[in-house]
């Protein structure tokens, strides 16, 4: 009996059906769509009616593809753009009315929780470790240390947040990135300015793309661990935060949501880096 769960993410949503062989989670179907929920009211705290409807749209399809599969239950999880929107019951009420489909509204620890739950079925986690999932909304990081986890912490410094918040040049200026940088101190708490780790973990999303961007292939499919050399992926995040909107609309690599959010995950995930002072990296599909 297969099972689904639906990650409405700030920016994309993902849509996994599986189920349990053998205390094994096992994947056999897996999309994402962009839907942009953020978009145009997130720091206002309002899901706008357009973005309501691509949600609605997205789901449907969603909801589909789970009859065909023959899927006993749907568990759709909301994160940062709903849990934030002063509207979060009123669109939670339209979703059921329109898709059957109940909205579990989660806080940001409960999603770094179970981002750390994901990706610890493909991670023993050896040494000192920081795992970040860069979201459109939020961004989530988890503290590991002796193979478990020590801190779950979430802060509102999602990607369509910082683009809403700024007008930026294109490409990014110098005083762009000394922006983006001070909002990002300023948003995180001292738990995490304080916190130094060898490893940073990059939990899909994002870290997807700038897979895709060093090693110029398709991140593999399948729960497996990806390893990166920190220098080389350094040099590539400078490129990413170089490169004109002109250049990324034509890059086959860059998933369209991400063509304008780009060079801004490239200076949050530079920036951690260089907070933590991260000397290895490490690449994680979440199921």
């Amino acid at each position: 009996m297969f099972v689904a769960v639906i990650d409405m993410g700030t920016n994309t949503f993902n849509l996994s059906i599986g189920n349990w062989e053998l205390d094994n989670l096992k994947i056999i179907f897996s999309t994402k769509e962009g839907v942009a929920l953020g978009k145009g009211g997130i720091n206002n705290g309002v899901i706008t009616s357009e973005a309501t409807e691509r949600a609605i749209s997205c789901l449907l399809k969603f909801k589909e593809i789970c009859i065909a599969h023959n899927v006993i239950q749907i568990r759709a999880i909301g994160t940062s753009a709903i849990r934030g929107a002063k509207n979060k019951m009123s669109f939670c009420s339209e979703v059921m009315s329109k898709t059957g489909i109940v909205i579990e509204v989660i806080s940001g620890e409960r999603e770094a929780e179970l981002i750390y739950k994901g990706i610890a079925i493909t991670n023993n986690f050896e040494s000192r470790s920081v795992v970040m999932d860069i979201g459109g909304g939020s961004t989530e990081f988890i503290l590991v240390e002796n193979a478990s986890p020590k801190k779950f912490l979430s802060f509102d410094i999602g990607i369509s947040r910082i683009i809403q918040q700024f007008n930026f040049s294109d490409p990014l200026s110098a005083r762009d990135i000394n922006d983006i940088e001070i909002f990002l101190s300023t948003h995180c708490s001292d738990d995490f300015l304080e916190m130094k780790a060898d490893l940073l973990v990059g939990a899909s999303g994002s870290f997807e793309t700038f897979y895709e961007l060093v090693h110029q292939r398709k991140f593999p499919e399948g729960l497996h661990t990806h390893t990166i050399d920190v220098d080389h992926f350094i040099v590539a995040l400078h490129q990413i935060i170089a490169s004109t909107q002109a250049e990324r609309e034509v890059n086959e690599f860059i998933i369209p949501i991400r063509k304008i959010m780009a060079p801004i995950a490239a200076v949050k995930t530079r920036w951690v880096l260089k907070m933590l002072g991260a000397k290895k990296l490490l690449f994680l599909p979440v199921p």
